[in-house]
Formats: C-alpha cells, sequence, structure tokens
C-alpha cells in the first residue's frame, strides 16, 4: 500500500482522535467579555434602493457578541457561517434575523453587526444634466438581545461657503469640503437615499460627478447665496431630521477641511427626538 494511498488517509482520520474545543473550556480570570467577534470581513452584498431594486456593493463586516465570563473563547467560525446563510441581502428585515442566529449560534446574550460600503447613485449635473455615478459610505449600526438598537450611517460630502469671508472681502469668498457624518435610529422606513438628500439640501452646494462649464457657473453662484459655517451645517441637517416621522434620535457632525487654515472646523450634535 503506498503512502500516499487513500486508503491510508482514510485509516488516519477514523483513527484520530475528537479535536478539542478549546474555546468552550472554563476560563478562570473571572471576567467577562462585551464584544468579540471578527472586525474587516469583506462581503459582496445586495442594498435595497428606495426605487425598488438591488444594488451589489462590497461591506466590511464587524460582527460581535458578548461573552460570559466561564469561557475562555467564542467560535469565530459560526460569524462566518451564519453571515453566508443570507445570500448576501442586508437589509433592515435581514439584520435583525442575523443577530438572532448569532445569539442562538453562538450561546450569547446580545449580537453586534457593523457594516459599511460604499453606495453608488446617478446623479445629473445641475444645469446640463449629464449623468454620472456617484458613491457615498454609508453603512447599518445594529444590536439584538438585551439591548435592540438599529442605526443607519452616512458621510456624505459637501461644499460649504464662509458666511464670514462673504462678509467682509469684496471679492469673492473661501469655500471647503466639507464632511457631514450622521447615525440616525430609524422609527419605520427610512432610505439611505432620503438621509443623503437631507444632508445635501443643507450645505452650501452639493457635489457632482461631473460638472460644465455652465454647471461650475451654477454651483458657485448657489454656493455664494448659501453659506454655511459648521454650526450651520450642522443646525440646518438637525432641522431637516426633526421634521422627518422616521427619524428617531440621531448624532450629526461636521468637518470642513478649511481651504485657507491648517487647521479643520468641527461641530457635532446630539438629539433625541419626543416619542
Amino acid at each position: 500500500m503506498s503512502v500516499n494511498s487513500p486508503e491510508l488517509k482514510t485509516k488516519r482520520i477514523d483513527d484520530a482522535s475528537p479535536l478539542v474545543d478549546v474555546q468552550s473550556s472554563p476560563d478562570a480570570r473571572d471576567i467577562p467579555i462585551d464584544k468579540v467577534g471578527v472586525r474587516n470581513v469583506k462581503y459582496p452584498i445586495l442594498i435595497e434602493n428606495s426605487g425598488g431594486g438591488q444594488q451589489q456593493t462590497v461591506g466590511s463586516f464587524t460582527l460581535t457578541v458578548d461573552l460570559p465570563r466561564h469561557f475562555k473563547g467564542t467560535h469565530m467560525s459560526r460569524f462566518m457561517e451564519v453571515l453566508g446563510n443570507f445570500n448576501h441581502e442586508i437589509s433592515g428585515k435581514t439584520i435583525p434575523i442575523i443577530l438572532s442566529r448569532l445569539r442562538e449560534k453562538l450561546k450569547a446574550r446580545t449580537a453586534h453587526l457593523e457594516v459599511r460600503f460604499t453606495l453608488f447613485r446617478e446623479k445629473a449635473a445641475p444645469v446640463s444634466g449629464k449623468v454620472a455615478m456617484m458613491g457615498y459610505e454609508c453603512g447599518f449600526i445594529a444590536s439584538g438581545g438585551e439591548t435592540n438598537e438599529f442605526l443607519i450611517y452616512a458621510n456624505v460630502p459637501v461644499t460649504t461657503l464662509c458666511p464670514c469671508s462673504k462678509e467682509i472681502s469684496e471679492y469673492g469668498a473661501h469655500n471647503q469640503r466639507g464632511y457631514v457624518t450622521v447615525r440616525v435610529e430609524t422609527k419605520g422606513l427610512l432610505w439611505l437615499e432620503d438621509v443623503i438628500d437631507m444632508i445635501e439640501a443643507s450645505a452650501s452646494s452639493q457635489l457632482y460627478p461631473v460638472l460644465k462649464r455652465p454647471d461650475e457657473k451654477f454651483v458657485t453662484e448657489h454656493a455664494y447665496e448659501n453659506p454655511r459655517f459648521v454650526e450651520d451645517m450642522v443646525r440646518e441637517v438637525s432641522l431637516a431630521f426633526d421634521k422627518h416621522p422616521n427619524v428617531g434620535t440621531y448624532e450629526i457632525e461636521v468637518e470642513n477641511h478649511e481651504s485657507i487654515h491648517d487647521h479643520n472646523a468641527y461641530a457635532f450634535v446630539r438629539r433625541q427626538k419626543a416619542t
């Protein structure tokens, strides 16, 4: 019989001792862990959009559960098994089921899921109507079990023009790229596209993937007529969120990458809407 024969391989497998489950062994340090799991898991996903279709993109996942004090470790492979059972569809409908399966499979009280991805939208220039794709960093943050939470995450680039510069300058005013980052608790159906639209409408100007000369003229003049400090931006987005019936508690932070200073301007608001 050859050393590499199938018969010998089968015999070695049959004669092997059961593999030790080290993770389930007891731990004497008596310290529970709040979150343990896997991070930076790249996985293809399908995102539902407000138009009724789906968009294929790549998500970067963090999946975690709590670990009781008496277990040495968790079973990392089970996170991947659960994620792989959902046919790439990640939405407000499937995420609670994923969290429930994680709790069941890992015998945990609470499970957590965070996913970041690029959401692409067709966007037309304001005058010429030229269309191109623009990407937005978006995501979901969710917990299920002893605590339940579902948040929408979005990071939206905008243009802001300085009101002070406009007031004191004889010619023009300085502007800069701003980034509006929000975490929004949902109280009903809330599309990522709606969140992005509310943020962009609050800025001095939106950004566009393609601009012809008439578009550039429009954007420059529109920003000049709508100056915004970072303080103005968080307040304007807050007003928009307060009016939306499906927006619950939210956090907004705005960071302007200043064009004439060697620092960035920053503002933050957290508001809990009345029920």
